[in-house]
This record gives structure tokens, sequence and C-alpha cells, in this order.
């Protein structure tokens, strides 16, 4: 066999770094992935390279050897335990790294195959806030299969959840590979959501909050009939507990929902509700 240069293999130079290892190293082995090229004989050989030059470069001390011994980076060991330099002589010219000494059982032992996790998969899922009041059942179709699975109510806008075993097949009996699907939660109500809590403006006028009164706040699961205190100041906040939205995977568990009251001023005043203000005026004046 000849010598790989792993470097060339991931399309790097030789001063890159491990970040850039691993960047060309997931991208170039998306596009080999044996799932996605089932009856490409060599896309797997290019995938079992790719792999193969990642175990090594990924490996800062494998990768040390590897810059300085070349082909005969696998007999370092015995080259400084000994003082000597590689041999140039073609019996010792084997590009057999770890990845393929593992195809070896000791001396002369029979090749077996080298089991790769599968391919990870990953999907989008755009929702309303109004789907995730409870646990919502979607089928999903990734890669030609159809997966059924549930949704549990209160998953966040941009969350990821991983589902194990769901990705691609493994390589020669390794293990498949997961699926991760990404929410997209869409706020489709009149509410700000904060995590499990949810903010609301009110609406009231002036002689509820003055004098206090009954108004209707809309929640999510209805409505509810609240009492305005007398004398409630523009912008107080009241808190309904448990009015929020459920907490991602804490059954019967919910968040709150937070109103501010938004004093409105009463509008084109006729003659006779001025006169009044006017004597309301004067009689807060008199008193203070």
């Amino acid at each position: 066999m000849h010598f790989k240069d792993y470097y060339k293999v991931l399309g790097l130079a030789k001063a890159a770094s491990q970040d850039d290892i691993k960047k060309a190293y997931r991208k170039l082995a998306r596009k080999s992935h044996p799932d996605l090229n089932p009856d490409d004989i060599k896309a797997k050989s290019k995938f079992q390279e790719l792999n193969e030059a990642h175990e090594v470069l990924s490996d800062p001390e494998r990768r040390k050897k590897f810059d300085k011994y070349g082909k005969d980076w696998k007999h370092a060991e015995q080259f400084e335990k000994q003082g000597a330099r590689p041999s140039k002589s073609r019996a010792q010219e084997s590009d057999f790294s770890d990845f393929f000494e593992s195809m070896f059982g000791g001396s002369g032992g029979r090749r077996s195959s080298v089991k790769y996790r599968g391919q990870d998969f990953n999907a989008e899922l755009k929702l309303n806030l109004t789907d995730v009041l409870e646990d919502n059942k979607q089928v999903l179709t990734v890669n030609g299969k159809n997966i059924r699975l549930t949704i549990p109510a209160g998953v966040n806008d941009n969350q990821t959840i991983k589902i194990a075993g769901y990705g691609g097949e493994g390589v020669n009996g390794g293990p498949k590979g997961d699926l991760f699907i990404t929410f997209y939660v869409s706020n489709n109500t009149n509410f700000k959501r904060e995590g499990a809590n949810l903010y609301l403006n009110k609406d009231i006028d002036l002689f509820n909050a003055v004098l206090g009164g009954e108004t209707i706040i809309e929640t999510l699961t209805g409505k509810v009939k609240f009492k305005v205190p007398a004398e409630t100041d523009n912008g107080s906040k009241i808190k309904l507990t448990g009015k929020g939205m459920p907490i991602y995977k804490k059954k019967n568990s919910f968040g709150d929902l937070i109103v501010s009251f938004n004093v409105q001023m009463p509008k084109n005043l006729n003659a006779e509700e001025k006169e009044l203000f006017q004597k309301l005026s004067k009689l807060r004046s008199h008193e203070h």
C-alpha cells in the first residue's frame, strides 16, 4: 500500500488547527457517508480513509508522531527507545495506521471489519405557541422514513432535542446515529413569552383604576374575571399563578402570567364631564 498523507486526505495544510481538522472532517464525511451513497464502493472507501485521517490528526500525540515519522509513525515508540531513525527499506514502507491495525489481530491475524457510528441527522419543525400548550404528536419524514414522536408541552423556540438511534445506519454493524430536531415556535398570541412565564399588557379605564372594579383578563386557557383594586397606578403588575406556559418535561407544572395595567385617560370630554373634573381638581387642591 502507498503512503497516505492524512493532511491531503482532509485537504489541509500541515499547519492546520484542530478546529480546521474537525470542520474539514465533518464536511467531507457528510458527502461520502455510506448512507448517502449506498451503491458507491468508492464512497465507502473514502469514508473509511477520512475516519482514519481524523483519528490520527485529531489526537495531538498521534499527530505529533505522524508529523515526525511520516509513514512509520506507528513505530515511533520503538524508534525513540532504540534511538534509531526509521528505516528506508521497502519492508517497512507500511501505511497501516491504528485504523488498519485494528483490522488485524496480533501478528498475521485475520482482517476484521471496523465498526463506525452512523451519521447524525438534523431536522427542523415549525410550530405555533398554541401548539405547545400540551403534548403534541407528530410524524416526521427524515431520510425517507416516517418517525412518530411526541413533542413535550412547553418546548421552547430554537430548542434542539436529541432522539437517540434515529440517525443513519452504522457501518459494518456500528451503532446508528442520532436525530436532532430544532423547534421554531412562532408566537401567534398577544402574550410575550419568557421561558415558562407569559406577560400581558391590559388596558383599564381611569374610573376602574381610581374607584376599583372588575376586568376580564384573557389567558391561554380561557377568560379570568379579576377585581381591580381602587387607586391602581398606571404600570401596576399582578401575577396570575399557574396561568403561564407548561414547564418543559414537568407534568402539571406551569409558569405564571404577569399582567401590567395601562390606565387609559378619557378622551373627547363634553362640557359637563370637564366641569366635573374641574370640581374634582378644586376639591383636591383644597384638601392639600
